[in-house]
């Protein structure tokens, strides 16, 4: 159910100058544009270090996470209907779920800030920085539904991404693996076959959102697997067989293709799972 009643010693952001503890403020806002602002004014406080990371702070896990509006109504995947994009109401359905994904794609990089410590000072950068750009693509999305006459909560939705964040809380290495490698990465592969179908429709101002999205997804799906195999490097695990463990362990989604072969490519992703893809490539 989403937390709907305001989070007990939530900080403000004047008390930012502690970017995990912020972080985590953050990830319990439950306004999503009030989210996204804050999301993107905590990084803009690092860069112009007005704020710190901390790695060696440990930080108590709130029982309320994340933060999110009573709306939209959270469902299971398979209630969802597709809709066609050549009406007006099929592209607002759509947008309204590439929204709901931006939105816990926020919640996603503000968790790994304040959830894993002792990682190097650059790991809390990093996710702070796609905690903030996802927030940009939220906003992009949230003003092109208004033209559309809705607002984000107008449809209901999955807790697919959020769920996987909860498999992996208590683990770095499978949070790396599972989610900027595995989920966000689909969005890689199903971003230019949407856009495509946007620009068919003659809905050119979305598909341009679609472009903002697919050129700033491949660095963060690049910064999942810089930490992925930073953390496997440092337990002197091999990645390949690492991945396929925790992909197992954890109840990762089956990959299917078709695949983006060269986003993938352009994000860190090596020739030996560029193969292996390929061979689950129903359109190779």
């Amino acid at each position: 159910m989403p937390n709907l009643s305001p989070p007990a010693a939530l900080p403000s952001d004047a008390d930012a100058s502690c970017a995990r503890r912020a972080a985590l403020a953050i990830l319990r806002e439950c306004e999503p544009v009030a989210k996204a602002d804050r999301a993107r004014a905590l990084y803009g406080s690092v860069g112009a270090g007005a704020s710190a990371v901390d790695p060696a702070l440990v930080l108590a896990e709130p029982g309320d996470l994340p933060g999110r509006p009573a709306r939209p109504e959270l469902v299971e995947p398979s209630s969802l209907k597709r809709r066609g994009m050549q009406s007006e109401a099929g592209r607002a359905v759509l947008l309204h779920a590439l929204a709901h994904i931006e939105f816990n794609a926020i919640n996603l990089a503000l968790d790994a800030v304040w959830r894993f410590p002792s990682m190097p000072a650059d790991f809390y950068v990093d996710w702070l920085k796609v905690a903030a750009e996802e927030a940009h693509h939220f906003s992009l999305l949230r003003t092109r539904l208004a033209e559309f006459g809705h607002v984000y909560g107008d449809f209901p939705a999955h807790d697919g991404l959020w769920e996987m964040a909860e498999r992996t809380r208590g683990d770095a290495l499978a949070r790396m693996a599972l989610v900027p490698r595995t989920l966000e990465a689909r969005g890689l592969d199903a971003s230019p076959p949407i856009r495509k179908r946007l620009a068919q429709a003659g809905d050119h101002a979305s598909a341009a959102i679609l472009d903002v999205i697919l050129r700033d997804e491949i660095g963060h799906v690049l910064i999942g697997n810089r930490w992925f195999r930073f953390l496997c490097d440092r337990a002197s695990l091999d990645p390949h067989v690492t991945y396929e463990r925790l992909a197992g362990q954890y109840h990762a989604p089956k990959l299917r293709g078709p695949f983006n072969f060269e986003a993938r490519r352009d994000a860190g992703f090596d020739e030996v799972e560029l193969r292996a893809l390929a061979g689950l490539d129903g359109s190779a």
